[in-house]
């Protein structure tokens, strides 16, 4: 009998191993979801809707818009500080601004990570060398935006005129060409 509830242990624990390496495989993670979410549009509508009428706060406590950068290609963040799948696609996050901020590149990251979370975003900021805007979405924003999945990373780049032309769920080395790829073309057609 001792073998045997040994041998479930180790079976339950090898479950549990490989569900949370198909979690790291599968380059996303469940955003905080600590309000109850209010309906939002459809997916297919929410996602084309102008992100110019939501807002945002910066970690300065200034309040901030789309509209605030255009002329820009924007890429918007949604992540989470404890997010494994957020914290392997910061470095590159920070290496497209450090490359392109010249060209007219502006990234910002959205913590959607919960209350809790707010207080690691300094940290975050310092171990990665984040040089962009932090802040922390609108509910209407993310109601907008996430309503169709609550997986993060969500990445979502902008043209200069505001215009949605790419949209991530997770990250992964596809991802990463897919991101790099909006942004050149993006970069290069305001040129």
């Amino acid at each position: 009998m001792p073998h045997r509830l040994q041998s479930n242990k180790t079976k339950l624990a090898l479950a549990v191993a490989a569900l949370l390496l198909l979690a790291l495989v599968a380059g996303t993670c469940k955003r905080s979801t600590e309000k109850k979410p209010v309906p939002a549009a459809s997916p297919a509508t929410a996602v084309v809707s102008p992100l110019g009428k939501f807002e945002w706060t910066l970690e300065n406590n200034q309040r901030a818009k789309v509209a605030d950068y255009l002329g820009k290609v924007i890429i918007v963040d949604f992540y989470a500080t404890w997010c494994q799948p957020c914290r392997f696609e910061t470095p590159h996050l920070v290496q497209l601004q450090k490359d392109y901020a010249a060209r007219g590149l502006q990234v910002i990251g959205l913590n959607v990570g919960g209350d809790d979370d707010r207080a690691e975003v300094p940290k975050y900021v310092k171990e990665f060398g984040i040089q962009y805007p932090m802040g922390y979405p609108d509910d209407n924003l993310v109601e907008a935006y996430l309503s169709d999945s609550e997986n993060i990373p969500q990445t979502f780049v902008f043209d200069r005129s505001g215009k949605l032309v790419k949209h991530l769920v997770g990250y992964d080395d596809d991802a990463e060409k897919e991101l790099d790829s909006a942004v050149q073309a993006s970069l290069a057609q305001g040129q």
